[in-house]
């Protein structure tokens, strides 16, 4: 009876959790739609920025008599410092969804320990801020509580510190590192440079652009404008972006946990009735040996 009363415990234990999963899925469900649409709206808006200072960086790139110089578009210089910025979540039980950024930071780090190149990480995130810290990494910044609650103003804030080193000459390199947005049931990781930026690879503008590049009074100034919406606006949608790919991971990951559950509670069920059949057989053997005892 003791094993039975020991399965009957693990059956009831494996339920609870089974409610808690799924109750999680539901909250992760919800909050997801309200992320989603957040990260579908910011990102027509970064897609197009993105899109026009990579032209302006290209049409900058053409120019050979250096009439606008901007360390901005510099992509002669050999950095001998960068800053990566990486974004994880506040909070776990979200499958693998922590792991993929962070492995992509120690593989940077890696990459550029080989080549000498000293990396400053800033971290954005609860989980990446304890996962290195425990691995003895040292961060240069660290910002918790604003992967769970993303906002404008604190996009600005971490983006600016960043960047105002650059501008110092403190540093040659700023890259942004977070797992994005690809749909309801898989995530993207993205590895992108802020600064310098870069022109398109992969196709030429010369024949289809419309945008004409010429230095003229105040030109710097419209300039320094756009690149300031352009760095702001890239580390609000990485924050928000990542916000719905990491309720999108948990809700998969609470939806497996739940069906794992429901499968380890059918083998518990079976262990229970067996160990039951087992022992009213028992049982029912120990009474007829009685009886013919008696006899």
């Amino acid at each position: 009876m003791a094993n039975l009363k020991e399965i009957k415990r693990k059956i009831k234990s494996v339920q609870n959790t089974q409610k808690t999963t799924r109750a999680m899925k539901l909250v992760s469900t919800a909050k997801l739609k309200r992320a989603e649409m957040a990260a579908k709206q910011s990102r027509v808006y970064a897609v197009k920025i993105n899109e026009v200072l990579s032209e302006i960086a290209y049409k900058i790139n053409q120019y050979k008599d250096g009439a606008i110089d901007s360390r901005f578009f510099d992509l002669a210089a050999t950095p001998s410092v960068v800053d990566i910025i990486f974004v994880t979540a506040d909070k776990g039980l979200c499958g693998g969804f922590n792991i993929q950024t962070i492995k992509a930071v120690r593989e940077l780090l890696e990459e550029y320990a080989q080549k000498n190149i000293k990396v400053r990480l800033r971290a954005v995130g609860r989980k990446g801020i304890a996962f290195f810290n425990f691995q003895g990494v040292e961060l240069f910044t660290s910002y918790a509580g604003v992967s769970s609650a993303p906002t404008y103003e604190k996009a600005q804030e971490i983006i600016k510190v960043a960047i105002d080193d650059f501008i110092e000459k403190k540093t040659d390199r700023v890259i942004l590192v977070h797992n994005g947005y690809k749909n309801m049931i898989s995530q993207e990781l993205k590895i992108g440079d802020i600064v310098p930026v870069k022109p398109p690879l992969d196709y030429s503008l010369e024949s289809n652009s419309l945008m004409e590049l010429e230095p003229v009074d105040g030109g710097e100034e419209i300039l320094n404008s756009l690149m300031k919406k352009y760095f702001e606006y890239n580390m609000y949608y990485a924050l928000v972006d990542s916000l719905a790919a990491e309720h999108s991971a948990r809700m998969q990951a609470m939806e497996n946990a739940t069906k794992n559950a429901s499968e380890r509670v059918n083998l518990l069920t079976l262990a229970y009735n067996k160990a039951r059949q087992e022992s009213i057989t028992t049982e029912l053997i120990e009474i007829i040996s009685g009886v013919e005892s008696m006899k």
